[in-house]
């Protein structure tokens, strides 16, 4: 390779890398919406009022939404490093148990705060990690399962939130986004079903749309 051509190959990967940071530079923010699941394992139920058949607190596999905002704060070919604000709605979450001690449903709202680290932000796929915290809270039903009225109430507790993920770009401005995300928060009222924890996992297992711009 003559010298002449080696400078043009320099100029035109330079001109490749300062046309990708303009790109990220012009799709600073984006907004995604995710459908998915919620998983949380099963606890057993302890003391005078755990049921002598299936002692334990079961959920259900909660419907959830996820409205996610995020800003890009840092952008570079390699990475890029962003803001973002997940919100995570199970407006459903079923529980089950041998007897009347939990209430036959309740509400999760998680929201917090995060930052997010990409890798390869600008080519067809990008996994990435998030990590922040935030609050959640648990509005549970007023009615007891099998019978009688709940005597538990709703709750709000801190939540630290971790996930993983991966963008696939679909068309211009959209990207195919799948995860993972962990929302440790604590636990809903339940007087009648004591499980000894006060904190527990919620995974939410998800997929959506995210939208640049």
């Amino acid at each position: 390779m003559s010298a002449k051509q080696a400078i043009i190959a320099v100029l035109a990967v330079t001109m490749s890398i300062l046309g990708v940071s303009a790109s990220a530079q012009d799709e600073k923010n984006e907004v995604t919406g995710m459908i998915g699941r919620i998983f949380i394992s099963d606890q057993g139920i302890t003391g005078p009022n755990a049921p002598t058949i299936n002692p334990f607190v079961r959920s259900g596999n909660g419907l959830t939404f996820e409205a996610n905002y995020a800003r890009r704060l840092l952008a570079t070919p390699i990475f890029a490093v962003s803001g973002e604000v997940p919100a995570a709605f199970n407006l459903n979450e079923k529980l089950n148990s041998g007897g009347p001690v939990v209430p036959t449903s309740y509400k999760q709202i998680f929201v917090t705060p995060s930052v997010r680290l990409n890798l390869f932000p600008e080519t067809a796929v990008s996994p990435w990690v998030s990590l922040g915290g935030g609050f959640g809270r648990f509005s549970e039903s007023s009615n007891l399962i099998y019978s009688g009225t709940n005597p538990g109430g709703s709750t709000t507790s801190g939540v630290l939130q971790t996930g993983i993920g991966l963008d696939v770009k679909a068309w211009r401005r959209f990207s195919i986004r799948g995860e993972v995300r962990d929302f440790w928060s604590g636990t809903p009222d339940l007087p009648l079903a004591d499980t000894g924890k006060t904190r527990q996992h919620n995974y939410f297992v998800g997929g959506g749309v995210v939208w640049h711009f």
